[in-house]
């Protein structure tokens, strides 16, 4: 699995249930808040799911990666090749482009192609890890050794955000339309999201 749990707001939607009846300070305790949240999702009223968040921790490459920080809401931490060595390069399978989406592929390539692609990054990643190698023993800085590895190289990212962020982004990025990658990613954290607010993804209509 792509994605884990590091810390999410302790009794998260009863927080959420307490700070959305601020107004109503005589009936704030009430542990009831399923219907509450779930009349909050229906007519809009998003500022409720600021008031708690999540952290969770992902596995991807830095191709990736570099969708998943486009998030600006959201608050990251991830692995300084800069300062640690680069411990993986994950193959990709490879897909079909599309004829008029540029963003858009489909996984109906023949067996040659994907034998070809296979081959390709197996030459490619070999020649590539063997040459990062050399540049550390050498003493080159991994700052600048680091050039020379593919974006396929692995990388791990603290992802922090509100609830109301990680609805959003689960939405958005679970859609087919996202890279299969990502998507993986996406479905992944939305297992997740499900298990920490059940009365929240039933209101929104998510199952796993």
């Amino acid at each position: 699995m792509p994605c884990r749990l590091i810390w999410v707001t302790p009794e998260a939607e009863r927080l959420m249930g307490y700070c959305a009846r601020v107004s109503n300070p005589e009936n704030q305790e009430n542990p009831d808040v399923a219907k509450l949240l779930g009349f909050c999702i229906k007519h809009g009223h998003w500022s409720v799911f600021e008031m708690a968040d999540m952290c969770i921790e992902i596995q991807t490459t830095r191709g990736i990666s570099a969708q998943i920080i486009r998030h600006r809401s959201f608050h990251f931490q991830e692995y300084s090749a800069r300062y640690a060595k680069v411990q993986r390069i994950e193959e990709v399978h490879p897909r079909r482009q599309d004829a008029k989406n540029r963003q858009s592929s489909h996984d109906d390539l023949p067996a040659e192609t994907r034998e070809w692609f296979a081959e390709a990054q197996s030459q490619l990643f070999s020649r590539a890890r063997q040459l990062y190698d050399e540049a550390l023993q050498k003493g080159i800085a991994k700052e600048s050794a680091r050039f020379l590895l593919p974006m396929a190289s692995g990388t791990t990212i603290y992802m922090k955000g509100t609830v109301r962020d990680w609805i959003h982004y689960i939405a958005l990025r679970s859609d087919p339309a996202t890279q299969l990658e990502h998507r993986q990613i996406a479905l992944a954290a939305k297992k997740i999201f499900i298990a920490q607010f059940p009365n929240v993804a039933q209101a929104l209509g998510w199952s796993n």
